[in-house]
């Protein structure tokens, strides 16, 4: 008999305004929640959740998706403090991991996979599409980009036999090779018993649509559906859901189409605006009340946002003070602008008490962060960077993930190539090779071929020390996959680093000199540590299962809001944080809104969105930062101010700024206000001119033609220089350099 549950709802509905008390409330039937910037959506989401609890509902047939593990476990522990262990039993996850959990139970019913498959990640994936090119013979420059293609196809549920509709060149061999190399791919997955990232989600979705019999049964089993971020869901994601709803139709999404900025990675914001085209009847509720950010910096996003016609019209208010205006900081160059940041956010915690880690530096791109590192290093500002190497991208916790891998699932060839040799056995590239090929050539895995005596006989031309050489390595492999059916996925990571000879090899070289093997080593017993909280938390998970964890874990899962450091991160990296001081650097034309956006209006409102997003990040001061020189690539460019400030009411935003760094005070001194409409002279243009003639190009730079996008240097004569463009369909150029509409990237 099925228990159901009856609560007090008291402490649910209690502080919550009146309309998150009629989202929460809103049980039975599609709803469409548009919850603006830090308006309480998660609160909304975690209260709703156990309302429908307390109404009666099984926590079994309650599914939940959000888009990072980190925000799942929060909104599992809101909910399990307002209604107790019932709450354990809702799934929660982010679609990729609640797919692979489906996928470890249903994927064998395919033929092609079984349960304990791999799963690649993007270095992974890359590996195997070069080794696929390679195969073919093909140029590998021509197809340097055919990954992010395949990522493309899969999220928008192409396969292979019609991935040439997706494709806009009109090279017709360029189409069939990209066919090629991504039909050898997937061959090369389901030889590896693999699964790349974006196939989580394409099998999901396959096997719903061709054996509805699986579909009819997890339709029966998640009866109420909520999707968080739903602006940010993809073709596949949003297939995924309507065929999981379709039955009862009890599907909430939440979200906020002035907050979607990941269009370039296929996101699609018509999923939400067309929302109650999909469903008819259903409701919804505006969540307009922010309890983030002060009345002036809300006044100054909704004035910017208002400029994107493609949106659903809402305006965020608050019941907060006025706050103070926002400082726009107008600098000569990239070095003073680090600078005068460095100086600020040190007097924000020497005379304001801000903590480092209520402190954020926002930026469009990666590259911006170097100035600002060398200068905080430079004063002692301790600082931290979202979005820079992961811990899991780490060479040594990527090798010793890769032995788990061979272990976990003998029949992956990718990481078992990986492992081989690391660290050094002798055993060299053309054997290996020999070796790879016969493998091909049986259908085999290359463990599968090395773990049976009769068939390593039959590949020719091995050596007598590399035949004993890789008897020992699966000797010692298959010694380690008895173990892991015994130890915990922790001690189990401590007897590979230690028998295979890991950690003598780091100590070994660093005795030679290499002193940063000092800190992987450290990294590693990290990694032990890791696991071994893995362990505990979860006493039944198996090795797999923490593999899953490894692969679908992400850079904000394992952010430490709490570490007393500044937060140096793209605008997009910050989506979903606040803070509370936010510095958004490098407000500048083709800077930000980036240059690739300029002449798209699509991707234009795009970048508004980014902008909105960076200012509501901020919760009681804003800092806006713009200068009037900048290097790029080794050259001064001269810039102009971006128009997004250009966007914000004179009343919102400080003309009052500092001067240049001259004094040792750490109070900010005021220089006159240069309005950003008179900032660019006849006189500067011609300098812009005269600079942009004399540019040196070597091959390997790279470029933006105004028109036709990203593009490499192949070859120098001169001022003519030629050109290979990232899109196939515009090929190789030839361009005089002084002449052509382009700009060193």
């Amino acid at each position: 008999m099925n228990e159901q549950f009856f609560f007090d709802t008291t402490e649910i509905f209690k502080d919550l305004n009146p309309e998150q008390q009629e989202a929460v409330n809103c049980i039975d039937g599609p709803l469409l929640i548009m919850a603006g910037a830090g308006s309480g959506k998660t609160r909304v989401l975690t209260c709703r959740i156990a309302n429908l609890i307390a109404q009666g509902i099984l926590p079994r047939n309650i599914l939940a998706i959000t888009f990072t593990n980190k925000a799942a476990n929060e909104m599992k522990y809101r909910a399990e403090k307002l209604i107790g262990s019932p709450a354990r039993g809702i799934i929660l996850s982010t679609f990729h991991s609640f797919c692979a959990r489906l996928l470890r139970r249903e994927i064998e019913i395919t033929g092609n996979f079984n349960g304990n498959f791999a799963i690649y990640d993007a270095g992974d994936s890359k590996t195997l599409v070069k080794q696929c090119v390679k195969d073919l013979n093909l140029d590998e420059n021509l197809f340097a980009n055919v990954s992010f293609r395949i990522s493309d196809f899969k999220n928008n549920l192409v396969d292979p036999a019609h991935c040439t509709q997706m494709i806009s060149s009109r090279d017709i061999r360029y189409k069939m090779n990209v066919q090629q190399i991504y039909e050898m791919y997937q061959e090369k997955l389901r030889e590896n018993n693999a699964l790349d990232f974006d196939d989580l989600i394409f099998f999901t979705v396959k096997i719903f649509e061709e054996y509805p019999e699986v579909l009819a049964k997890y339709q029966e089993r998640f009866q109420y559906i909520s999707i968080d971020e739903y602006q940010d869901t993809n073709v596949a994601q949003y297939v995924l859901t309507n065929l999981l709803a379709a039955k009862y139709k009890n599907l909430c999404v939440v979200g906020d189409a002035d907050q979607s900025i990941y269009g370039w990675r296929g996101a699609d914001m018509r999923n939400i605006l067309n929302f109650e085209r999909d469903y008819p009847n259903a409701r919804v509720i505006m969540l307009e009340q922010n309890y983030r950010s002060t009345k002036t910096i809300l006044n100054a996003a909704n004035a910017v946002i208002r400029n994107n016609s493609d949106r659903k019209p809402k305006n965020l208010w608050t019941q907060n003070a006025t706050g103070d205006k926002i400082k726009f900081i107008h600098c000569k160059d990239d070095k003073e602008e680090a600078a005068l940041v460095a100086r600020e956010v040190r007097r924000l915690v020497a005379e304001e008490n801000f903590p480092y880690n209520e402190i954020a530096l926002l930026y469009r791109t990666n590259a911006q962060s170097r100035m600002f590192e060398e200068k905080f290093m430079q004063v002692g500002i301790p600082y931290i960077i979202i979005g820079g190497l992961k811990f899991y991208d780490r060479k040594e916790i990527r090798d010793i993930v890769a032995y788990l891998h061979v272990i976990a699932n003998p029949r992956d060839n990718v990481h078992f190539l990986r492992i081989i040799n690391t660290p050094r056995r002798g055993l060299g590239s053309t054997n290996m090779n020999r070796l790879s090929t016969f493998a091909e050539s049986q259908g085999l895995s290359i463990f599968e071929v090395v773990a049976d005596n009769k068939l390593l006989e039959q590949v020719d031309g091995l050596t007598p020390k590399f035949r004993a050489g890789i008897k020992n390595f699966v000797a010692m492999m298959m010694s380690f996959t008895e173990s892991a059916k015994n130890l915990t996925v922790d001690k189990l990571i401590s007897l590979v680093l230690n028998e295979s000879g890991y950690i003598k090899m780091l100590r070994d070289d660093r005795e030679n000199g290499k002193q940063e093997n000092i800190s992987r080593e450290e990294n590693l017993g990290e990694f032990v540590g890791s696991a071994k909280d893995f362990a505990e938390l979860n006493p039944e998970g198996t090795l797999q299962d923490f593999l899953n964890h490894v692969a679908l874990i992400t850079d904000l899962d394992t952010l430490d809001e709490k570490e007393s450091r500044v937060k140096l991160m793209t605008v997009h990296a910050a989506k979903g944080l606040e803070f509370s001081a936010v510095f958004v650097v490098g407000m500048e034309e083709n800077l930000f809104p980036h240059a690739n956006s300029i002449d798209n209006e699509d991707e234009l409102e795009e970048e508004r969105r980014a902008c909105y997003v960076a200012l509501t990040r901020a919760k009681k001061k804003l800092y806006l930062t713009a200068a009037d020189e900048r290097m790029f690539f080794g050259k001064i460019r001269r810039q102009k101010i971006s128009r997004f400030v250009e966007e914000i009411p004179a009343p919102c935003i400080d003309g009052r700024f500092p001067s240049p760094v001259k004094k040792k005070s750490s109070a900010m001194t005021q220089s006159t206000y240069r309005p950003p409409t008179a900032y660019r002279s006849a006189q500067m243009k011609a300098v812009e001119k005269k600079s942009a003639a004399i540019v040196v190009w070597q091959v390997g730079d790279k470029l933006n033609h105004k028109k036709w996008g990203l593009g490499t240097v192949m070859e120098v004569k001169g001022q003519v220089i030629k050109v290979v463009f990232a899109n196939p369909e515009i090929g190789t150029k030839i361009l005089k350099a002084t002449a052509a509409p382009i700009n060193k990237f």
